[in-house]
């Protein structure tokens, strides 16, 4: 079977997919090599937190990561998305490309994490250049080594979330290591491609000052970072986590406050970043 078409996945991000495709590969070790097919979790098509302008922004499924805030832990999976063939995906972007251009948007891929399925991913953005739209990867960079030249030059922007700037923090928060997350930053930097970081603020876990201190630092001489952006915590996710049956550890956590957050953009600030 070559696919179901993107009709039949999911229209918001917030929206819970379980076991869509049981016969899918496992996530860990997953090679796609040819992209024939994708597992996407939901498609968003007037998306305005993506990237500029108003966007399409394809959700795939499949992540090594394990945030512990992660909104989304019905991405994890490759067997949680829908399976769309890239004739079908292309087609239906092809349908959003005129009103896209001309909201001064184009396509974002997310996740989940779109380098997990490195083959259909490739697709989609050469599809989305060859359609005129601007392209951008919104990524945790863990496996920003997959991404060869060619496949970046097909990106117009990396959204690239640093989730804490503290090795030892960042792994109890993600279950991964950070380094490759910082190597992956330091190359895009080296080849000047425009970079909005992503922060999340979570109370009582990325809040530390001296933390969020490592990543201005970092992020502070990079010319090619347009933007640093902070976003507050918010609870919105963890009915999926109850649901998934999985161990939600913030549950008494609160969203960020709006001071919070100003605070942490401040600080961002301060240290020579432009951050919103």
């Amino acid at each position: 079977m070559p696919g179901n078409s993107l009709d039949d996945v999911s229209a918001s991000r917030h929206g819970l997919q379980r076991a869509r495709s049981p016969g899918a590969p496992e996530t860990a070790g997953f090679s796609d090599e040819t992209g024939d097919v994708g597992f996407v979790h939901s498609l968003e098509t007037g998306s305005q937190v993506d990237g500029p302008g108003i966007r399409a922004t394809l959700f795939l499924a499949g992540c090594l990561l394990r945030c512990q805030y992660c909104h989304n832990p019905d991405t994890w999976h490759l067997k949680d998305g829908t399976r769309v063939s890239i004739e079908a995906a292309t087609a239906r972007l092809a349908d959003f490309a005129p009103s896209l251009r001309a909201m001064h948007g184009g396509l974002t891929l997310s996740g989940g994490e779109p380098l997990v399925q490195l083959g259909f991913s490739r697709r989609m953005f050469a599809a989305a250049k060859r359609l005129g739209l601007h392209t951008a990867l919104d990524t945790s960079g863990f496996l920003g080594t997959r991404a060869d030249a060619a496949y970046l030059e097909q990106v117009d922007l990396v959204l690239l979330d640093i989730k804490s700037g503290d090795a030892a923090a960042y792994h109890r928060l993600t279950g991964a290591d950070l380094a490759p997350t910082l190597r992956f930053a330091e190359r895009l930097a080296a080849i000047g491609k425009p970079v909005w970081v992503r922060y999340v603020v979570v109370p009582g876990l990325t809040d530390v000052s001296e933390h969020i201190g490592a990543v201005a630092r970092f992020v502070a001489p990079m010319r090619n970072v347009e933007w640093v952006e902070v976003l507050p915590f918010h609870q919105m996710g963890a009915y999926k986590w109850h649901t998934l049956g999985l161990d939600y550890k913030l549950d008494t956590t609160p969203p960020a406050s709006a001071e919070l957050a100003a605070r942490v953009v401040a600080q961002f600030q301060q240290a020579g970043c432009r951050a919103r």
